[in-house]
């Protein structure tokens, strides 16, 4: 029997569990490994399910694993927060030479995050990636790309994360900077060479739907605006409740405004930003989220430095007419970027709204991205510094938004990947002591943490230090991949 398991093909029996709430956490069933042939799965269950005591979870558990669903980190009390991160590195390593349940098969083993993400993720594995060169782990560096690559080759894009459910999404496009990291880790530039290609197959997927797309609307992840530009957004694929956050998804769409509720949720997970009220209509309430109405300014900056970087595996290779190509494209988004996104009146990046044309209300901190790959001016860099410190520092770090809904991609949480393109986009620019207070902010926040719980979590509390950080979806996780990362990377600059 094939061990490979699409949602799709036990839909009945999926949709019952995760409506009759037998497990706490809906991705549970998502991580499930049959034990027997799907078919002979649901023919059994058709059988069984309607006979008098029958016992849905027990028949669950006996027809599928659930080993492994949940990364549990051993601790030993008292080891010094690094030494901690060095073992932690060898306890969330994983392989997957075969398909087993929704788990996709990968040729290299890889850093899973912890906690109940227990797969390969795409942006986290960037993250990943500056903890492991602190360490001096560069074969496992190299492993994270050539995953990369594979799915890319195979599948078309990087997956949100290493499961066939989210075969409809990818996540910010960080691969371009994956490259970048292993070339000056190991000062070699023929990694771009040698996955030229990976690179424009990439390239290709963002771009799909260029050539049909019509101003003020958008195809997959291309949208054309007012004045004929094309930018990208964030997109799923499928418009039907994610698999891993079912329950949650059926209710919510229930009170939705939007035809498209589903898709736009979808979409929203694909910037990782899982959930924030940078994507809600209202500001305040999921049921109005339009992440598909949005441009938006970290994708557009990650895409340019993809076509910067195909540009300069093109030139290393002498193809002429690939470098002025993708040279061109990049100079004409570096135009497009400032043109929609920055808003010259309350002088920081917005996101930018294809229906209405004009930016949008939410102030975030993907705000940064311009800054943190050196797109801004000097003058540009000074004004957001200035919003940064003001509105976004605080004592237990940098925050995402400005406003606080209960969702987790807003107000009071601290999340790793922003520390440092915050701190980054402050050295890039001379704003040192800024960078400075950011590093010391979070790191100080990373390790009271770990003073009292001896865990190391997925996302942190910044305004009271003293407690942990909640909101969204699921509880705090511990591991955890993206912190472990950066809290090395930051200490050693």
């Amino acid at each position: 029997m094939s061990n490979q398991l699409y949602i799709k093909e036990i839909q009945v029996l999926f949709d019952a569990v995760q409506k009759s709430k037998i497990f706490e956490d809906q991705k549970m069933m998502t991580d499930a490994v049959p034990l027997f042939p799907i078919a002979e799965i649901n023919a059994k269950y058709e059988q069984e399910k309607n006979s008098t005591g029958f016992d849905l979870k027990n028949f669950v558990m006996t027809h599928f694993d659930f080993l492994g669903a949940k990364v549990s980190v051993r601790r030993e009390d008292h080891l010094p927060i690094q030494q901690h991160i060095e073992k932690l590195w060898d306890e969330l390593t994983r392989t997957a030479y075969e398909e087993k349940g929704t788990l996709l098969k990968l040729p290299k083993p890889y850093i899973v995050p912890g906690g109940r993400f227990n797969e390969f993720f795409y942006w986290d594995s960037y993250f990943i990636m500056l903890g492991l060169q602190v360490s001096g782990r560069v074969e496992m560096m190299e492993n994270i790309v050539e995953n990369c690559s594979y799915l890319i080759q195979n599948v078309g894009f990087v997956p949100n994360a290493s499961r066939t459910h989210f075969l409809s999404r990818s996540q910010p496009p960080y691969f371009s900077l994956m490259l970048q990291l292993v070339a000056e880790t190991k000062n070699d530039e023929t990694i771009y060479s040698k996955y030229h290609d990976t690179l424009e197959k990439e390239y290709a997927f963002w771009m799909s739907g260029e050539e049909e797309v019509e101003s003020n609307t958008g195809i997959k992840r291309v949208v054309k605006t007012q004045d004929g530009d094309i930018l990208n957004r964030y997109y799923d694929a499928e418009n039907e409740p994610r698999p891993e956050s079912y329950l949650i998804d059926i209710e919510d769409q229930e009170s939705a405004s939007g035809e498209e509720f589903y898709r736009n949720i979808r979409s929203a997970c694909e910037s990782g930003w899982d959930f924030s009220s940078r994507w809600l209509a209202d500001g305040e309430h999921i049921q109005t989220i339009e992440t598909l109405n949005l441009a938006q300014v970290d994708l557009n900056c990650l895409l340019w430095h993809l076509e910067t970087t195909l540009a300069t595996s093109s030139a290393l290779q002498n193809l002429k007419d690939k470098e002025n190509y993708f040279t061109e494209r990049a100079a004409k988004r570096r135009h497009m970027i400032n043109k929609y996104f920055w808003d010259e009146s309350t002088k920081i990046y917005r996101d930018y709204h294809i229906k209405k044309n004009t930016k949008t209300s939410s102030e975030h901190i993907a705000a940064l991205y311009p800054l943190f790959l050196g797109l801004a001016d000097q003058k540009q860099a000074e004004a957001v510094a200035e919003t940064i410190f003001e509105k976004f520092l605080y004592p237990g770090g940098l925050v995402t938004t400005t406003k606080k809904t209960g969702q987790q991609w807003d107000l009071p949480n601290a999340w790793a990947p922003y520390q440092w393109l915050g701190f980054k986009a402050m050295k890039n620019y001379g704003f040192n002591e800024t960078a400075e207070q950011i590093k010391n902010n979070w790191c100080s926040n990373v390790e009271r943490v770990y003073q009292n719980t001896g865990k190391l979590m997925e996302k942190y509390n910044a305004l009271d230090t003293e407690t942990i950080a909640g909101g969204g979806e699921y509880p705090n996780q511990d591991g955890f991949g993206w912190t472990n990362g950066v809290y090395l990377k930051l200490q050693q600059n």
